[in-house]
């Protein structure tokens, strides 16, 4: 009962921060699954590259 920090929560919803910042994923304009998986998996790629090259 009442407000309970979840374990983990705050990872998914910092993942989601930074997906939210790419504007094709803002909204659901992927019409099919696999689209949409694409997107997130290209989305994440690019990402994980940005903070590759800084180091």
């Amino acid at each position: 009962r009442g407000f309970k920090v979840l374990p983990k929560r705050w990872i998914v919803e910092r993942t989601f921060g930074w997906l939210s910042k790419y504007r094709r994923m803002s909204k659901d304009y992927e019409t099919t699954i696999e689209s949409s998986t694409a997107m997130i998996h290209i989305a994440m790629t690019r990402l994980m590259l940005k903070r590759a090259a800084r180091f």
